[in-house]
């Protein structure tokens, strides 16, 4: 079957890289296929959520790459494509139910263009491998509007149960329209809702700004204790209030 690609994205602090780690988590345990997970956010600590530990990212690996070019310390034998293409298969990180690519950042100053360069020729050597392509994205979307990243069958918006929350997630859905990114799908998910329930002031912003509601996720104060106590976020359990119910929205969307 082709890779279907799911894009999660929203402003940092609504929970958007936790939501994307349990849709990971969800996944996995369905053992419907193959998964590779691309930490494509600058900020994200998606590894956390998963329990994943990282030795390198594609950032670090840029950096050390061009140290030994300065130091002249790239092996004789090797051409300089060689020895990149090398380096960058040592970010690949392999568990037991998903891979895993993180972009991370670069040390010196200036704009991401050549690891965004570096993530996109990764993604596009492995992504055809797997059933599931999932993305943590930044709230900019950078890496879809350059075209860094493969068009998205699911894109999935993140906001807290706040109106500010819902604005900001309208401006990326605005964003999504005006680049003509064109997902197949893209949805809202309304994150630490109290009781599971939306305030109808905040229900009335999302239908102001026609955002295509997938549903709601409760505040759930386990996820607040794993995460305090350094457990994965992603792994409270099955029968957890917020588990229970993105399950439900993955139903939804028949994933």
């Amino acid at each position: 079957m082709p890779t279907h690609t799911i894009a999660v994205a929203g402003k940092g602090g609504v929970g958007k890289t936790t939501t994307c780690g349990m849709i990971i988590d969800y996944l996995s345990k369905k053992k419907d296929g193959p998964i590779l997970v691309v930490d494509a956010d600058a900020n994200s600590n998606l590894n956390e959520v998963l329990g994943v530990e990282v030795e390198t990212t594609l950032g670090a690996i840029r950096e050390e790459m061009a140290q030994a070019e300065l130091k002249g310390t790239v092996p004789k034998n090797m051409t300089k494509a060689d020895y990149a293409e090398m380096k960058f298969s040592d970010a690949l990180i392999e568990e037991d139910n998903f891979d895993m690519l993180v972009m991370g950042r670069t040390q010196g100053k200036g704009c991401y263009c050549y690891v965004n360069g570096v993530l996109k020729t990764q993604v596009d050597k492995y992504a055809k491998n797997y059933r599931y392509l999932v993305i943590d994205n930044e709230a900019g979307l950078e890496h879809i509007s350059r075209g860094t990243l493969p068009h998205v069958d699911t894109m999935l918006l993140i906001s807290d149960c706040s109106r500010r929350g819902v604005q900001a997630v309208a401006r990326i859905a605005e964003m999504v329209r005006d680049l003509e990114l064109k997902p197949t799908n893209l949805y809202l998910i309304v994150n630490r809702a109290p009781g599971g329930v939306l305030n109808p002031g905040v229900l009335e912003e999302i239908q102001k700004h026609d955002l295509p509601l997938l549903g709601v996720l409760p505040q759930d104060e386990l996820v607040y204790q794993y995460d305090c106590d350094g457990k994965p976020s992603s792994q409270v359990p099955d029968d957890s209030p917020v588990k229970v119910a993105l399950h439900g929205l993955m139903r939804k969307l028949n994933l």
